[in-house]
């Protein structure tokens, strides 16, 4: 296989603020896997959380050598050297030439043989007017949102309730990226629970790394409480079971397909439930999460929509609900 890559920027339509810092724009790299005429492509974006930049990724590329198509994926991941982000896009265009040589669409290669169009929440950012934003999307057809906080506990009350206020009928996932105590937390979702507003999912309220923690969260909290940054592997998701309700399973930060198959299948021995998360990326990055979408309780699978323009097309999404054509691979074409 020969194997070919391309930078490009990603602009941000607006500014996303989170608890841990704000974000305009992104480097993302198209990976190309060709073999036998056919072309399978992959994206894998910058992060400075996980240690992504344009140099990093192009260097392991340019040292990545891989054969049969058959033997591509066995190859790939038993080198864990290789960043999970840079194995993700790999592992998207493989499955993208394998679906191609397939004539299937890469849903039925994991495990979703019927593919159902599936609401998409929406990222709202730290702003200073989101319910505002909150009220638009809803008019184009969004009805789950989720809302950043972990800034201000006192704020993040303030938005939560303005929210509801604005978009009565919208499943909410309030989502501090690990920006709260464990006892700011329950003030928090109390206070939100007192105004009245119930919560679809809280997600990672406090900083990774204690697990026990997350537990004595989840014992009090009224609304499923979802690791993120604490689940990246299989080992990771049976350490919480009993810890949470569910995980966030993203791609760049478990390496793929294949291992996100892996830990889906470790979290429901666990009797965990499955949020699909993502990077700022275009719908060339989304779009392998989106064929794991049957697999899951929450999709949060927006973050195409989030740029001011989107290189790719092929997923859906501006409405709030993300759409496959049953096109062969992954389905997305250049615009």
């Amino acid at each position: 296989m020969n194997l070919t890559w391309e930078v490009y920027g990603l602009d941000l339509a607006t500014p996303l603020r989170i608890s841990r810092s704000v974000m305009s724009r992104r480097d993302a790299v198209r990976v190309v896997l060709e073999h036998d005429g056919l072309r399978g492509h992959g994206e894998v974006v910058t992060s400075t959380y996980y240690g992504l930049s344009v140099e990093a990724i192009t260097s392991c590329l340019d040292s990545l050598s891989l054969d049969e198509p058959e033997t591509a994926l066995d190859v790939l991941h038993a080198d864990d050297t290789i960043p999970a982000g840079v194995r993700a896009a790999v592992d998207a265009a493989l499955h993208d030439l394998l679906g191609l040589r397939g004539s299937v669409p890469v849903h039925a290669l994991v495990g979703v043989e019927r593919w159902q169009d599936v609401p998409t929440a929406y990222t709202i950012g730290i702003t200073d007017d989101p319910a505002a934003l909150a009220s638009g999307l809803v008019e184009r057809g969004f009805s789950v949102l989720k809302l950043k906080a972990g800034a201000d506990p006192e704020r993040d009350v303030a938005t939560v309730t303005a929210v509801r206020a604005a978009a009565p009928d919208a499943r909410l996932i309030l989502d501090p990226n690990g920006g709260w105590s464990p006892d700011e937390t329950m003030r928090v979702v109390e206070k939100i629970t007192a105004a009245g507003v119930v919560l679809d999912a809280v997600e990672q309220p406090i900083p990774p790394g204690d697990p026990d923690a997350l537990a004595w969260v989840r014992e009090r909290c009224p609304a499923p409480l979802v690791a993120d940054e604490d689940a990246a592997t299989v080992a990771d998701v049976r350490r919480l079971a009993g810890a949470v309700d569910g995980v966030n399973v993203k791609l760049a930060k478990c390496g793929g397909l294949r291992p996100a198959l892996e830990i889906v299948a470790a979290a429901r021995e666990g009797g965990l439930d499955v949020m699909l998360g993502c990077l700022v990326a275009s719908s060339l990055g989304i779009a392998p999460a989106v064929h794991l979408a049957g697999h899951a309780r929450w999709v949060d699978l927006d973050g195409h929509l989030l740029l001011a323009h989107d290189p790719w097309a092929g997923i859906g999404g501006e409405d709030g609900t993300l759409r496959l054509a049953g096109a062969p691979g992954l389905g997305v074409v250049r615009r």
